[in-house]
């Protein structure tokens, strides 16, 4: 995700995931600007990765209720479909050096929701509306024209979504498969105490000070003069080493479009995810509704997940998916699963998706 001074998050409200309160931490330079030792060189990669971006998506556009949807799609169609959701601030090529390891077996797509990636912004976003966006583009993509519904895959923000749509309208799917998708709330009292001690322990009055509770953002995203200015203030929410700078670098370029300079002095870069989307989110459809009567129901996540802990608050049975539910844990990996172990993330997608359920064959 990328990140502006000034992007907060209200302590009061109910996180779905990959939203956290922001405490502006004083951060190693690892993890609040893993991009700047490149000064705007793009990073080396191994060949897996430059095969798997070598194949190219087919880019289209879908109107849905006013807004057009960005679209992206490899593998015939007529094949079992897969759709994948990004996470919070994310885009869909997010998941373009993911989806075409499955595009010779699959008919798969990847989506940008409204107010995010090369979509439109609107002027309110909900969950029921982000399932439509879904819908509508699982239908353009050709995704039901296979013998069987498609399998809904989403990351994080993109896995609440899914969710959503699992329990909401489980018969436009086969199956739903979340990654690294928390359900908890802010942290309690005790734990923000907790953390104040902390930092206050550590010499970090001033996160100590903003964890009463950070204000909401009220300023558009930030204008970069050059694209390596911009590529250095990129970096992960929640914090965290992005375990391939390559991959960051790359979701990172995708993350950006050209903009007027406030001053007039030209163009320059600016984030392309609406800043106000969270003030513009209207979340009572969600309610963390139960899995009765759900899809079937998937979890992938990362070992090392700061998300899930803070989800689970020690306890994996407060999340609403079912313990019946297969869960795969990635080693070796914090929440953004795709930057961190993208192979083991593939190869953990195959493995669910060739044993379970027989519905999703």
């Amino acid at each position: 995700m990328a990140d502006d001074k000034g992007v907060n998050v209200q302590a009061d409200e109910k996180l779905d995931d990959d939203e956290p309160v922001r405490l502006e931490p004083s951060l190693p330079p690892e993890i609040a600007s893993p991009l700047a030792p490149f000064e705007g060189r793009v990073p080396e990669s191994p060949q897996w990765f430059k095969d798997a971006i070598a194949q190219e998506p087919e880019r289209s556009l879908v109107p849905v209720e006013g807004a057009n949807i960005e679209l992206l799609t490899w593998g015939e169609v007529g094949k079992p479909g897969l759709i994948f959701v990004h996470g919070n601030s994310a885009h869909a090529d997010w998941w373009s050096f993911i989806a075409p390891y499955f595009a010779d077996d699959y008919r798969v797509a990847a989506l940008s929701l409204s107010g995010m990636g090369a979509s439109d912004w609107r002027e309110t976003y909900s969950f029921e509306g982000f399932a439509t966006e879904i819908w509508a583009c699982a239908k353009a993509a050709g995704l039901y024209e296979a013998p069987v519904k498609p399998v809904y895959i989403g990351h994080s923000f993109g896995g609440s979504q899914v969710f959503y749509s699992a329990t909401k309208h489980p018969e436009r799917m086969s199956a739903c498969i979340m990654v690294d998708t928390g359900f908890g709330g802010p942290p309690t009292p005790e734990q923000l105490k907790k953390m104040r001690e902390e930092a206050i322990r550590e010499g970090r009055h001033e996160d100590a000070r903003r964890m009463g509770g950070p204000p909401q953002r009220t300023q558009p995203n930030r204008v970069y003069a050059t694209l390596e200015q911009a590529l250095t203030r990129f970096r992960f929410m929640p914090p965290q080493v992005p375990g391939n700078l390559y991959i960051a670098d790359f979701i990172a370029r995708r993350s950006l479009k050209r903009a007027p300079m406030p001053d007039g002095s030209g163009e320059g870069w600016t984030w392309m995810f609406d800043p106000f989307l969270w003030g513009k989110l209207n979340r009572d459809d969600f309610n963390q509704r139960g899995a009765e009567g759900a899809a079937p129901l998937a979890h992938i996540y990362g070992d090392k997940s700061n998300v899930m802990k803070r989800s689970w608050n020690g306890e994996k049975n407060n999340s609403p998916i079912p313990p019946s539910a297969p869960h795969v844990a990635i080693p070796d990996s914090e929440h953004h699963i795709m930057v961190d172990q993208p192979l083991a993330l593939v190869a953990a997608l195959r493995a669910v998706l060739a044993a379970w359920p027989a519905t999703a064959k």
